[in-house]
């Protein structure tokens, strides 16, 4: 990401010398960004309860912990397994529980509210206003006091401590009922509690003096010079288990780092987690981290060594004593189309749709909405139309459709009229008007829009790589692709991977993380089309650590998704929970609904949208697949005997039948409704064109890696494969399949085997 980081800081440099009375705006290339709001258009919030280093960081929007830097009221963070509160009384930690709440669906929702807090606080001075004084990649440090009475309290997903450090006086303890105490063996510095059942327990430095004032009140006293305590909640109240957390308790998390590299011989992803601490007193025997299902399923390199769990909204997070772990998940991969079909009983059927698609591409570029969402959506699914021309050799076709989304994007690229894209830079954030779904007000779903016009720009410079030229065009894109996936820690510019969580292993949609159960995402299938467009431009550039960045947020992101969304692995939901999927993932919830209507179709396919040929990777259970088209059936029969009803009524069928494709390619043929409706990222074309090549080249097959980054292999039912690779490369490649076959593929090309 090297060339995106210099133009980058370069651009920020220039900004600093404009004067405020002519700056309305700067060339990128051939592009224009405004450097404010045009007259009448919102500007973005400000993050401003931060420290004064922090507000010279961009605002760290889309995290989990990002409602601290906008809103006065206290909001909850889910961190897992704790949920904490920063209020101006104190410091509030809880271990939460499952609660199966119904709904009006007549399904079930699981929540794990923040109830029943432990609060801890001064006792020499009022914590006051809570800021966010300190970020790293999965742990934050919230700073609560006036002028020089400091409160620093220190949380990061899967710890199950929260560390507190003070600038002077005594430590207060407050329970929300009376607590009983349970032994703590010969440690005086250890205040072990259980409070409604569950056990905590606070570690204080050595001399510390644990008060009981009341049943609900404990204070601290703490010896000169030694103002931190920890407070953890423990799985169980077995003295083996506090003498652990004990050895433990002093190792506090000063900062936490992810790491990640791309081995192209193994087609595999490689994270590595670090957690750097800082020994309070005695020694070393770092911290405990606890590892959510997605790091710890099927993860050899953690077998043995995982001890005691947490069951959480996550499913089990499970105890490691390290200060380092790794995963490795394998990339099955993709190509940017597929070829065009041979010849098949319904090939008259292809062309004719192909006729009517072209004719209404232009008003179907732009059928919904006027924001850069529903721009960005047109723009990909009329290239996705033009794929299927280009493939089956309409090459006049497929010129205008290019020519016809070049201009589209170009206008908005230059900021004609009201659509245009605006820099801010005092909070290190690109907003794009007319605003869609409070992408300015709340800084949401910035993924899922920027996602949409990368991938779009990727597919434009396939075909005209002088188009995305920085010195053209690719240099907007190239901000865009800043704002959502800027891997520089503490810039100015943009924060560190500003929507994607790399803990929780996905992204989350909310900019300022408002709501009782914390940050959500919906979408789960927007964000994997956003990351395909990172390593589909950095292929075409020759960008290899864009490339591996889009690839280890791709790969992460699936991972997360099959266990959080999907939980194929049957690790994560709950037995109360009634559906097959889930639609909507909080920091304390899962729920099948979505934002607009409860209509269970759209339910279902807002995180199957859009299918593109990046989609393969949905078909990796087909029973999982079957189940949950299965699933459609009788959950439409129960909304619509609650008297509702959507038009048109077979919404979304093509999604329907293209992720049965993916299970059955055959009986996903016969599924869809020519004519049917039709999603709107979607055409009649490209849906058809799917359908068919599934059926002529089997389905997914993930066994089969390969040696390139763009690359598929398929499996008939019979046996027989197919293997696709794409060289976005100016020269030659040969590509090695892990089962022993290799294909040459020229520069440019979309080679096939069979």
């Amino acid at each position: 990401m090297k060339y995106i980081q210099v133009w980058v800081v370069a651009l920020f440099a220039s900004l600093t010398t404009l004067s405020a009375a002519w700056a309305q705006s700067t060339k990128i290339g051939d592009g224009n960004i405004y450097l404010s709001p045009k007259a009448g258009d919102r500007a973005v919030p400000a993050a401003q309860f931060r420290t004064e280093p922090m507000l010279k960081t961009a605002a760290q929007t889309a995290q989990w912990y990002s409602a601290v830097l906008f809103n006065p009221k206290p909001e909850v963070l889910y961190v897992q397994p704790l949920t904490v509160r920063a209020t101006p009384a104190g410091f509030e930690l809880a271990l939460p529980g499952k609660e199966v709440v119904p709904t009006e669906r007549r399904d079930t929702e699981i929540h794990y509210p923040h109830s029943d807090p432990l609060v801890l606080s001064p006792l020499a001075f009022e914590p006051g206003q809570p800021k966010l004084a300190k970020a790293s990649d999965w742990s934050v440090d919230l700073e609560m006091g006036q002028g020089t009475d400091r409160m620093l309290v220190t949380v990061a997903h899967g710890s199950p401590y929260v560390s507190v450090q003070l600038s002077r006086g005594d430590i207060r303890l407050r329970l929300p009922i009376a607590g009983d105490r349970y032994d703590s063996g010969a440690d005086g510095r250890v205040l072990a509690l259980r409070v409604k059942g569950k056990p905590y327990a606070l570690f204080g430095p050595t001399g510390v003096r644990w008060e009981i004032i009341s049943p609900t009140e404990w204070i601290g006293h703490m010896p000169p010079g030694k103002g931190y305590v920890s407070a953890a909640t423990l799985p169980d109240d077995k003295p083996e288990t506090l003498a652990l957390f004990t050895r433990h308790a002093y190792a506090f998390i000063d900062a936490t780092r992810v790491d990640w590299k791309f081995d192209s011989a193994s087609s595999q992803v490689e994270t590595t987690f670090s957690a750097i601490t800082k020994t309070m007193e005695g020694a070393d025997h770092g911290p405990l981290l606890g590892l959510y299902p997605h790091q710890w399923l099927n993860n050899k390199s953690v077998e043995g060594k995982l001890g005691q769990s947490f069951e959480t909204v996550r499913g089990q997070i499970k105890l490691l004593p390290a200060s380092q772990f790794k995963t490795t998940y394998t990339y099955n991969g993709f190509v940017p189309f597929w070829p065009g079909v041979g010849d098949s009983p319904r090939k008259a059927d292809l062309l004719e749709v192909m006729k009517t698609d072209q004719r209404n591409a232009r008003r179907m570029m732009l059928e919904e909405g006027k924001g850069p969402y529903w721009q960005g959506k047109g723009l990909q699914r009329i290239l996705k139309l033009m794929d299927v021309a280009e493939q089956q050799g309409d090459m006049a076709a497929r010129d205008n459709l290019l020519n016809l989304v070049k201009k589209r994007t170009e206008q908005w690229l230059s900021g004609e009229g009201n659509t245009y894209f605006h820099l801010d830079k005092s909070q290190g954030t690109v907003a794009s008007y007319p605003e869609e779904f409070f992408t300015v007000e709340q800084l949401n779903d910035h993924h899922f829009t920027y996602g949409y016009w990368i991938r779009a720009a990727a597919d434009i410079a396939l075909r005209d790589p002088t188009w995305a030229a920085k010195e053209k065009w690719g240099g907007m894109i190239d901000l865009l692709i800043a704002d959502i996936a800027t891997p520089t820690r503490g810039g100015a510019d943009f924060p560190f991977l500003r929507n994607f969580d790399p803990y929780e292993g996905h992204s989350w949609a909310s900019g300022i993380g408002l709501g009782t159960f914390g940050n959500n995402q919906e979408s789960s299938s927007e964000a994997v089309n956003a990351w395909a467009g990172l390593i589909l431009w950095g292929e075409i550039h020759g960008d290899k650590k864009l490339r591996d960045l889009g690839l280890y947020l791709y790969t992460t992101e699936i991972e997360a998704i099959n266990h959080y969304w999907f939980d194929i692995y049957g690790k994560v939901f709950a037995p109360e929970y009634k559906n097959v999927e889930v639609s909507q993932v909080f920091g304390g919830m899962y729920s099948h609904n979505t934002w607009w209507i409860d209509d269970p179709r759209q339910i279902k396919g807002i995180n199957i949208l859009p299918i593109t040929t990046v989609s393969t990777y949905l078909g990796r259970d087909p029973q999982f697949v079957k189940r949950s088209l299965a699933s459609l059936k009788p959950e439409i029969a129960n909304w619509e005997a609650r008297g509702k009803s959507v038009q048109p009524a077979d919404i979304w069928q093509d999604i329907f039948a293209q992720y049965m494709g993916l299970a059955d390619p055959v009986q996903g043929l016969a599924q869809w409704n020519r004519w049917g409706s039709f999603e709107l990222g979607d055409t009649r074309t490209h849906a058809l064109h799917w359908l068919l090549s599934l059926n002529e080249m089997g389905v997914p097959d993930f066994t089969v890696t390969a040696d390139t980054t763009l690359y598929s292999v398929f499996k008939r039912a019979d046996g027989s494969k197919t293997y696709l690779a794409y060289n976005a490369g100016k020269n030659p490649i040969n590509v090695k399949f892990s089962d022993g076959k290799s294909l040459s593929v020229a520069a440019g090309v979309l080679g096939r085997m069979q």
